[in-house]
C-alpha cells in the first residue's frame, strides 16, 4: 500500500511557475512508476507526466517544454516543475504510481493521491 502527501498546488498568474510535489510512503515506493493526472471541469483526466524507477519520462504534448518531473529517491519525493502556466492548466492534479509507467498514462493507476489545485487566472 502506498500513501502520497501531496503539496505545491494554489493560484498563479498565466506565465507563472509552480512546483508540485508527491512524497510517496510505503515499503516499496521506490519500484513505482510515479506521475501526474490532471482533472479540469468539464474535461476528461488527462495524464500529464510521469516518471518510472529508473527515470524514463513522460509528458503529455500540451506540457512539454515547460513542465518537467523529477525524482528524489532517497525521499521518495516526485517534483513536477510547471513553467510558463496556462488557463488551460487550470485543475485537480492528482498524484498517482503504479508499477507500470503506461498504466498511468492510460489512467489505470494501482494508487491515487487526494489531489491538489492548480488554478492559473489573472
Amino acid at each position: 500500500q502506498l500513501e502520497f502527501v501531496e503539496s505545491g498546488g494554489g493560484l498563479v498568474q498565466p506565465g507563472g511557475s509552480l512546483r508540485l510535489s508527491c512524497a510517496a510512503s510505503g515499503t516499496t515506493s521506490g519500484s513505482y512508476a510515479i506521475g501526474w493526472v490532471r482533472q479540469a471541469p468539464g474535461k476528461e483526466s488527462e495524464g500529464v507526466s510521469c516518471i518510472s524507477s529508473s527515470g524514463l519520462t513522460y509528458y503529455t504534448d500540451s506540457v512539454k517544454g515547460r513542465f518537467t518531473i523529477s525524482r528524489d529517491n532517497a525521499k521518495n519525493t516526485v517534483y513536477l516543475q510547471m513553467n510558463s502556466l496556462k488557463p488551460e492548466d487550470t485543475a485537480v492534479y492528482f498524484c498517482a504510481a503504479d508499477q507500470s509507467l503506461h498504466k498511468i498514462v492510460v489512467l489505470t493507476p494501482e494508487f491515487w493521491g487526494q489531489g491538489t489545485q492548480v488554478t492559473v487566472s489573472s
